[in-house]
């Protein structure tokens, strides 16, 4: 078995250029209750995976944990090059993903349905989907979707 927690990176300020884009107070708060979160519930062996955009890389400093830069991940990213970055669903460790819509959500689809769609994931929003096999057959559970306005 093997979890793949999605996070989209929490509110950003509007602007150019795009990967420069830094969060804003709201954000830097919804990043902070969602990394409290998360950092309760992630196994310690958990390996985070962050797109390297600004905001993205200040919502994941929000954890406090060690993590990786992966252009894959990054603005433009396929659900695809997320998937093979991860590992999903051979890898022996849970991965965190912290990326951008529309794929954090075209990912959530394909996992859950198995066809892209372009579902719409809250900013700062937390998608935790596990794989297991039941009778022989390949099956991805949604664990939970979480968005920080719920915490």
């Amino acid at each position: 078995m093997m979890d793949l927690i999605l996070w989209r990176h929490a509110e950003a300020e509007d602007g150019m250029p795009d990967a420069k884009r830094q969060l804003t107070a709201k954000g830097q708060k919804q990043a902070q209750q969602m990394g409290a979160w998360l950092k309760a519930r992630l196994a310690q062996n958990t390996r985070i995976l962050v797109s390297p955009a600004t905001r993205t890389q200040q919502t994941a400093q929000a954890l406090a944990l060690p993590f990786e830069t992966v252009a894959e991940v990054g603005v433009g990213a396929s659900p695809v090059s997320i998937l093979t970055a991860a590992g999903w669903p051979d890898a022996s460790h849970s991965v965190l993903v912290i990326g951008h819509q529309p794929t954090i959500g075209q990912l959530a689809a394909f996992l859950l349905c198995g066809e892209e769609q372009y579902w719409s994931v809250k900013k700062g929003a937390v998608w935790w989907i596990s794989n297991r096999v039941r009778q022989d057959e390949m099956q991805n559970v949604l664990r939970c979707s979480v968005a920080p306005d719920m915490l």
